[in-house]
């Protein structure tokens, strides 16, 4: 094959979760995505909403056969020698949808070629081939070490998703507990972290404070972290806005570098949305505004692939009057911001 080399990595990833403007559920889902030449994968696929077969809610069992999969140590689970590239984030059922390609060996190499969608055991490649990806000649000690790291870690680090809520109003706390759990995030409330054992704190991945929380209750929360040596993201809530906490924290969730994200800036203001991403991909701008009765307004603004660069995307100036905050959202991604407001 003359596919000239690519190098194969692996990296930490999310499928964002969140609370969508019509009232829905997206699950949240942490898994390992596959890096060429130092980019993801799953970028070359821009309006994609899909992870790889490497989950972490995966059974064990699992995850090592789809490991030996990928490594040829195990049959393919779809005819002609196809794997399962990524897949449906909300189940397994290949009739949502998947990007397959034939993994195979040459020599020492390993080739991913001839990538397609496919719902059904056939991939039909001429109606619906990925012509324009691959293929990708790996290097096989490369490939192999790479893979084999997922199997020889005795135990593997589980993706801390698990999130502290600190703040004074029960029944806020108590909704974005709820919610995020129904998205696959573990949530606790508390007013005060002092007397959490060291081994508990190490199973959070952020603390999210709201905005009635004073400093010192602050600090008194990060020394408690600081004893136990335990990292996490802090967060301060925003609003009392369910959907924009949760997706809050799903950003402080995020394992991924900057450099390999695809939503890479929002800012909101002046009657217009700055949106920078760095791959083609989709993205979806939502306002969440507060009225002077504290009720909670949300309006769709934009929903459309993007390609690479910044974007200038006009706000509806009845969503954002007021004190209102913009989240713009891909399926790797989410970020958040007030709407700016002129002196």
């Amino acid at each position: 094959m003359s596919a000239a080399y690519a190098t194969f990595g692996l990296a930490p990833a999310i499928r964002a979760g969140g609370v969508l403007s019509d009232g829905g559920y997206q699950i949240h889902r942490d898994f390992v995505d596959f890096l060429v030449d130092g980019r993801p994968l799953l970028f070359q696929l821009s309006d994609l909403d899909a992870v790889s077969p490497l989950a972490s809610d995966v059974p064990p069992a699992i995850f090592t056969e789809q490991v030996r999969g990928l490594l040829l140590e195990a049959d393919a689970p779809l005819p002609g020698a196809r794997h399962v590239i990524y897949g449906c984030p909300e189940c397994e059922d290949l009739a949502c949808g998947a990007v397959t390609a034939v993994i195979e060996r040459d020599e020492d190499d390993y080739v991913w070629r001839d990538f397609a969608w496919q719902t059904a055991p056939e991939a039909d490649l001429e109606r619906n081939g990925y012509h324009g990806i691959g293929p990708f000649r790996f290097r096989g000690a490369d490939y192999r070490a790479a893979l084999h790291a997922l199997l020889d870690t005795a135990e593997p680090a589980a993706p801390r998703r698990r999130v502290l809520l600190i703040g004074a109003r029960v029944a806020v706390l108590a909704k974005l507990a709820a919610a995020l759990r129904t998205i696959g995030i573990g949530a606790d409330i508390t007013r005060d972290a002092q007397d959490v054992p060291a081994d508990e704190l190490r199973g959070y991945g952020a603390v999210a404070f709201g905005r009635a929380v004073g400093e010192r209750e602050r600090a008194a929360v990060r020394e408690a972290f600081t004893r136990a040596d335990v990292t996490v993201a802090y967060v301060d809530g925003l609003a009392p806005i369910i959907p924009l906490l949760v997706a809050q924290i799903e950003h402080a969730l995020d394992p991924g570098p900057a450099e390999r994200r695809r939503l890479t800036g929002l800012v909101a203001g002046d009657g217009e949305a700055g949106v920078d991403v760095t791959s083609p991909c989709r993205v979806q701008l939502t306002a969440y505004r507060l009225d002077r009765l504290y009720r909670t307004h949300t309006h769709p603004l934009f929903d459309g692939v993007l390609e690479p660069g910044h974007h200038r995307i006009p706000l509806d100036a009845r969503a954002v009057r007021g004190e209102s905050y913009v989240v713009a959202r891909t399926a790797g991604g989410v970020l958040v911001q007030p709407v700016a407001r002129r002196p």
